[in-house]
């Protein structure tokens, strides 16, 4: 089995990225980030995730984007709630993270070159998103093209690197709905901005408007909201 390395950070897209890897007949290695986020509960799924769908490794690796601040997952700023999702189509949200992506991708870079790997899968998605601008198909384009000139396996030929964002196209139902058919526990998934202590979506941020718009199009209710009774 090809060894990948399959960003995860416990939420509904990213553990679909993971059972679609499987499925494809990779060796999982999920990498997770501590990275000065407002919550834990993400970091909690990622962990119930990897274990329950059986990768090879899980890392968390931990960077501090709260030096820097300048998003509401990262600082003391409001997490929008109860925005349309009209609203949600234009501008760039307050709860981007600067360059959140693109450091990702450099750690999960790192790691694939000392594991021998030449493939990194990535949950973004450019239709049903929160309009961040490193979740478009030209910025994957182009960090693969940037991917291949950055590591002494790529130089000398000892890899290609293809960065797969098998969603990237797809809209949330869509998503859910691949998931489901791979047995994805989604209950086990937290895609909130500002959830509570105990992991309970606070069902009005971007991130819990369109989860529920996707499962609601799906056809199927979610069972992160069953679980607390909120559906």
């Amino acid at each position: 089995m090809k060894k990948a390395v399959v960003l995860l950070s416990g939420g509904l897209d990213s553990t679909t990225v993971l059972a679609l890897a499987k499925a494809a007949g990779f060796a999982p290695y999920a990498l997770s980030f501590r990275y000065g986020q407002r919550h834990a509960v993400e970091l909690n799924c990622a962990a119930q995730v990897a274990a329950v769908m059986g990768v090879v490794e899980h890392v968390i690796a931990d960077i501090d984007l709260r030096r820097f601040g300048g998003s509401a997952l990262t600082s003391a700023l409001a997490v929008p709630k109860g925005r349309s999702i009209e609203a949600m189509g234009h501008g760039i949200p307050v709860t981007y993270v600067p360059a959140r992506n693109t450091v990702f991708l450099s750690f999960a870079l790192a790691w694939a070159e000392v594991l021998g790997s030449s493939d990194l899968f990535i949950g973004v998605n450019a239709l049903d998103y929160s309009g961040y601008p490193d979740c478009r198909p030209e910025y994957i384009a182009a960090y693969e093209r940037m991917a291949n000139l950055a590591t002494a396996a790529g130089v000398e030929g000892r890899q290609q690197l293809q960065i797969h964002a098998p969603l990237i196209d797809l809209t949330k139902a869509e998503i859910i709905t691949r998931g489901l058919a791979l047995g994805v526990d989604y209950g086990l998934t937290s895609s909130c901005y500002d959830p509570g202590p105990d992991g309970r979506p606070c069902g009005q941020c971007d991130a819990c408007l369109l989860r529920a718009k996707g499962f609601a199009q799906a056809g199927q209710p979610d069972p992160l909201r069953v679980r607390f009774g909120a559906c």
